[in-house]
């Protein structure tokens, strides 16, 4: 039904009658290893859950539709995703990857692919015509996220990926802080869309999850061979929890959207605050880009205190009383956390003072509860 807008699509977009059994509305879960057949190879269209398993199916379908792909992909972890992708390359391919990355994404690159022959070089990205000085015959990859985590950066897709196109280069996008809901990479030219499904796609803080999604057959193709035969894919429970988190990502992205500007503008005003990074802001770099681009600007905020002390961060987040200090973001609850000393503890310091990951650094995941509980919170723990 490709006449469907999107707060359509997140309840119906790709689901069919899975149940012929019993007409129940949710895909059932079906909890099982291996399916019967009535001959060797004949069966209804499923053998043995780790090559495909219909709450997987339904899941994956939701995926797609979402993103205006064609070909969904879930794996056990977002990290699990990023490493089918780059399981497409062989030894001696180089990979252009946005220096402002979560720090996960940093340490398989670095410490796990370089061992196996892949080149990565990690660049400024806000301009994207600075990208294609970069490209060598041997580059096969453009990796980007935008938002960046956790300095806000915004990356032109559409700018990023005639260039890719143009030197043949695939391009993948981690849409994992907007999601579908604010911007959709594959209609601005993408090849791959990536999700960790763990954060806004799940949105309850219960699942643990990565997604991919495509348009190519040849390039799905390749995907889901490696999908099955590296088997690093999501169990059944796990998709009906992400599909449930779905059916409500308009009204829940909607609510952090609101959330997060409602809190980007009482930080930035705040007299311990030095310096707030959110793209609604309009000397954000590139926010006319955002605009552009992105439906709204999530979320996701990021700010630095005066002084710049870890000591002063630490005594921020443990002061907090609504907001939770934790690892991960995009649950209906606030987060906050400090990365220098959690989710970028594995960049180099070297790494993140040229980025601006400074000391004083902490990053906000902005939840759907009532915005005034949220400011009261942030003043109080802020009060010297």
């Amino acid at each position: 039904m490709k006449f469907m807008q999107f707060n359509t699509k997140v309840i119906h977009g790709g689901q069919e009658n899975i149940d012929p059994g019993y007409g129940s509305v949710m895909p059932p879960i079906y909890q099982t290893t291996t399916f019967t057949q009535t001959s060797p190879g004949k069966h209804k269209g499923y053998a043995y859950s780790r090559t495909a398993n219909p709450t997987r199916t339904a899941l994956e379908n939701s995926l797609a539709s979402i993103e205006n792909g064609r070909f969904g992909l879930t794996f056990s972890s977002g990290l699990a995703a990023i490493d089918a992708i780059l399981k497409l390359l062989k030894t001696g391919d180089e990979v252009i990857s946005t220096n402002n990355l979560y720090g996960g994404s940093y340490r398989l690159f670095t410490k796990i692919f370089e061992n196996y022959g892949l080149k990565f070089k990690f660049i400024n990205m806000e301009k994207a015509s600075e990208i294609e000085a970069y490209i060598t015959p041997k580059t096969k990859l453009i990796w980007v996220e935008t938002p960046t985590n956790p300095m806000m950066n915004i990356i032109d897709i559409k700018e990023v990926s005639n260039i890719a196109k143009r030197n043949q280069i695939k391009l993948a996008v981690d849409n994992t802080f907007a999601t579908a809901y604010l911007q959709r990479p594959l209609d601005l030219g993408a090849d791959i869309v990536m999700h960790s499904a763990t954060k806004y796609l799940g949105g309850h803080s219960d699942v643990v999850m990565g997604s991919i999604v495509i348009n190519n057959q040849e390039l799905a193709e390749r995907l889901y061979f490696i999908q099955n035969a590296s088997g690093a894919i999501a169990g059944p429970m796990d998709c009906f929890l992400v599909l449930r988190g779905i059916k409500t990502l308009h009204l829940r992205m909607q609510r952090h959207s609101e959330n997060g500007k409602a809190v980007a503008h009482f930080l930035k005003t705040h007299p311990q605050v030095e310096k707030v990074y959110w793209p609604g802001f309009e000397e954000h770099p590139n926010h006319k880009v955002a605009k552009t681009q992105m439906k709204d600007f999530g979320g996701m905020v990021s700010f630095t205190t005066k002084g710049n002390s870890v000591k002063q961060a630490l005594a921020f987040v443990e002061k907090l009383k609504i907001f939770t200090l934790a690892e991960s973001l995009g649950g209906v609850e606030s987060l906050a956390g400090h990365p220098v000393s959690m989710t970028h503890a594995s960049v180099p310091k070297e790494e993140r003072d040229k980025i601006g990951i400074e000391d004083s650094l902490i990053r906000l995941s902005i939840g759907i509860e009532d915005k005034e509980d949220l400011i009261k919170d942030l003043e109080q723990a802020l009060r010297e």
